[in-house]
């Protein structure tokens, strides 16, 4: 047989496996080292390259750093006056504690610059408030896996830094081309979860009240200055987005290990919501002692293993994908579209098609250098481009059969993968809409730009 032949078995094969259940880690291994047979490329070739990734991947660094801010700002109890503050703004509505987890998303994206991190911690944090709510499980697990897709989105954010990189583009202009663009997609999400929860009648209302607004935004004042620290330092360029990871890590831990003796004395309750809370114990965190770091960082540590195999093995595929010449195909292909919008709209295919199945950050590292330049011929701002295409790479993170958050959301709150699907795919919908929105109004994204 050819070679053509053994890789197309391959990927059958591998294919087959992923459907019986088979980690998707594990499954692009498979190919990878079925497909390296095939072409003649040693296993030796394989561990090396894995090891380059992260070599050469400074910016990589700030992964694993932000995803323990999550739970350190999980741990501390920042992330619950988050949650608090906007449960107190939106909780007047119909599923307004789910809306809730999805405007915290936002807001813990500003911090952790992570997808994953953003559905974790809200994910394992609200999740068991929104069943004890009366919300279905399904709802509630699929509801922070697509509330954790802005992470990427709303600045800063990881992928946006190594776009910048590939295509020499100013991080600072994509960080603030990518706001508007975050913020609707939050808000396509809320509507989402309004007309579900409106027409399956879920959640509790609570009055809107001034006084409790006010409370719970002085509450989280420690998480409104976390996401100040990290997005100051990053525009006036004090330190880069992984020294700005480390810097926000090391601000959770003292703000962490200060509060746990402190709140002691003011009797806190971290069960008691913030609302409800004395005026001195309101203005400290929950807190935790020096014990508790090496459990905290064991959780981070469990979500990078996920991450950092995934992205490593993605890199690889790539090389052998260039080596089998998708690269050149898809460049003719998109090439032969014609015309401004017929060449946008395939773009946007691509992408939304390999997300299916691959992670943002290899997604971009394949298409970003093959598409862009063709976009940019037929007129696409650069930096519009950039956006269109992450917010897409976003959306994989909740399109089967990849959907690496459901897959997180799934881990965390011990709802089965597939039993997510029912309710994901209205906010897939959602954000599709916004995708499309962002991709016809170039001024969403570039409109809080300085004159260019």
């Amino acid at each position: 047989m050819t070679d053509g032949t053994w890789i197309t078995l391959i990927s059958l094969a591998v294919t087959m496996l992923f459907m019986l259940g088979t980690p998707v880690l594990l499954v692009i291994v498979y190919w990878v080292i079925g497909c390296s047979f095939v072409m003649g490329l040693t296993l030796d070739n394989i561990g090396n390259e894995l090891l380059n990734v992260f070599n050469k991947g400074f910016a990589l660094l700030a992964m694993p750093l932000f995803i323990l801010t999550g739970d350190l700002i999980n741990k501390s109890g920042i992330a619950r006056r988050l949650s608090d503050f906007a449960y107190a703004c939106l909780g007047w509505l119909r599923g307004g504690l789910a809306m809730a987890a999805i405007g915290a998303c936002g807001l813990f994206a500003a911090i952790s610059g992570s997808n994953s991190a953003t559905t974790a911690t809200i994910g394992s944090m609200l999740h068991p408030e929104m069943v004890k709510g009366g919300y279905d499980e399904r709802f509630s697990a699929a509801t922070a896996a697509a509330g954790g897709t802005v992470g990427i989105i709303i600045p800063p954010s990881i992928i946006f830094i190594v776009y910048g990189f590939l295509m020499n583009l100013p991080i600072s202009d994509l960080f603030v081309a990518g706001i508007v663009p975050g913020v609707l997609m939050v808000l396509a999400m809320m509507i989402t979860c309004f007309i579900i929860c409106s027409v399956n009648k879920w959640g509790y209302l609570i009055k809107l009240e001034l006084s409790r607004v006010i409370k719970t935004a002085v509450g989280a004042w420690l998480g409104f200055f976390a996401i100040g620290l990290v997005l100051w330092g990053i525009y006036t360029g004090k330190f880069s987005p992984t020294e700005a990871a480390g810097v926000t890590v090391g601000f959770c831990v003292i703000v962490g290990m200060l509060s746990y003796p402190i709140n002691k004395s003011v009797g806190l309750d971290a069960e008691t919501p913030i609302a409800e809370k004395s005026v001195a114990s309101m203005l400290v965190v929950e807190g935790f002692r020096l014990v508790d770091l090496p459990s905290i960082v064991v959780r981070s540590a469990q979500i990078t293993g996920i991450l950092a195999p995934l992205i490593a093995v993605s890199v690889v595929m790539q090389q052998i994908m260039s080596l089998l010449g998708a690269q050149e195909t898809i460049g003719n292909f998109v090439t032969g579209m014609g015309g401004y919008y017929p060449v946008l709209f395939t773009c946007m295919a691509i992408v939304f098609v390999a997300g299916m199945v691959l992670e943002s950050l290899p997604v971009t590292i394949i298409l970003a250098p093959i598409l862009a330049p063709i976009a940019a011929s037929v007129g696409v701002d650069p930096i519009q481009f950039a956006v269109i295409f992450l917010v897409g790479a976003s959306i994989g993170f909740i399109t089967p059969p990849y959907g690496l958050n459901l897959y997180v959301a799934s881990g965390v709150t011990g709802v089965p993968y597939f039993r997510l699907l029912r309710y994901s795919t209205a906010y897939l919908i959602s954000l599709i809409c916004i995708w499309v929105l962002i991709a016809l109004l170039p001024d969403l994204s570039l409109m809080l730009l300085p004159a260019r």
